[in-house]
């Protein structure tokens, strides 16, 4: 139990902002011979979860732009807005990103994704790059 848990944590902490990696712990757990089934199912469930952290901090971010200590300028978050209508919400399949994929899932917070699209198509994206990576490693 104690290593789906870490697993948890590694995931979840990966999809936020931190500098995170979770397939080291994967791959370690995966050798180790424990279930193929729940390490997908532990990985992406707290991969996911850690993107709420994002899409949430976007729902939020825009209240604070109007503050001198704000990063972004209106001009940065136009371009971000413009963007994501122009590809729109499919990208968050593209969330796993390890370039890119954090911003999207912020974006889609900014954006006001509804929380079940976003769950669903992160998770689908989530699970299909776990899966590749159990499936590299193999038996």
């Amino acid at each position: 139990m104690t290593a789906y848990l870490i697993l948890f944590g590694s995931a979840f902490l990966a999809a936020t902002v931190l500098p995170f990696y979770s397939e080291f712990t994967l791959y370690m757990l995966a050798d180790k011979g424990h279930s193929p089934w729940l390490l997908l199912a532990t990985a992406t469930l707290g991969n996911t979860l850690g993107s709420v952290v994002n899409w949430l901090l976007g729902i939020f971010l825009l209240h604070f732009k109007d503050r001198r200590w704000f990063y972004f300028s209106d001009r940065q978050i136009e371009r971000a807005q413009h963007w994501f209508n122009h590809y729109g919400i499919w990208t968050l399949l593209f969330a796993w990103l390890p370039l890119g994929g954090d911003a999207l899932t912020l974006i889609a917070g900014i954006m006001r994704v509804r929380l079940w699209i976003f769950l669903i198509l992160v998770a689908i994206g989530k699970g299909a790059r776990y899966a590749a990576v159990l499936w590299a490693i193999g038996p």
